[in-house]
């Protein structure tokens, strides 16, 4: 079943729950898409599909909506799920739900027992992960590299990257990821294709 917010009364749900399960915005797939991806089309729409999928479960289940801040992201099947759920009873079940889930190749757990972030800490999230992927636009140096083809993934100031990548890419990817401001950490869970 899936949920549709108005922009007002989530926030509203957002301040008086203690956590949600974030939904990705929905990136439409067009030719411009696919001749950058390195993924083929059916890939693409199974991990789209993985997310979906994912969501709709976990936000059908009452306490996970109420009690936790879980996101996922998945590419070429490897989904990565981070956030924080209050206890391990509910981490097992977060991973249990999303293990089950149809094209899922591999899980990468990195979520938290801990008490959910904020709104705060979640808007700085979202503004590391834009200053991340406008500094990789600025990649000129190698000609076959797109960074549309990287995912980029913040959870309280850890920078998680995926996609397909030849090493050398993936390198200078790192490198620069490094340079930005706010970033605690960097997790790499790049795929490399060499």
């Amino acid at each position: 079943m899936k949920k549709y917010f108005h922009p007002i009364l989530l926030l509203i749900s957002l301040s008086i729950s203690a956590c949600t399960t974030n939904t990705n915005p929905q990136v439409p797939l067009t030719d411009q898409n696919l001749l950058k991806d390195r993924r083929t089309h059916s890939v693409i729409v199974a991990d789209k599909e993985i997310e979906t999928d994912a969501y709709e479960e976990l936000n059908d289940d009452k306490d996970i909506l109420e009690q936790c801040h879980v996101t996922v992201n998945a590419y070429n099947g490897a989904t990565l799920i981070t956030g924080e759920v209050p206890t391990e009873e509910l981490k097992t079940k977060v991973l249990a739900t999303v293990q089950v889930i149809n094209n899922v190749k591999l899980i990468h757990d990195h979520l938290t027992v801990a008490e959910p972030s904020d709104l705060a800490s979640q808007e700085n999230d979202k503004i590391i992960t834009q200053t991340v992927k406008k500094a990789l636009k600025q990649i000129r140096s190698m000609h076959e590299f797109d960074p549309n083809t990287i995912k980029v993934v913040t959870e309280n100031g850890v920078v998680y990257l995926m996609g397909l990548v030849q090493r050398d890419e993936g390198k200078v990817v790192i490198n620069l990821t490094k340079l930005q401001p706010g970033i605690k950490q960097i997790v790499t869970v790049l795929e490399y294709i060499d």
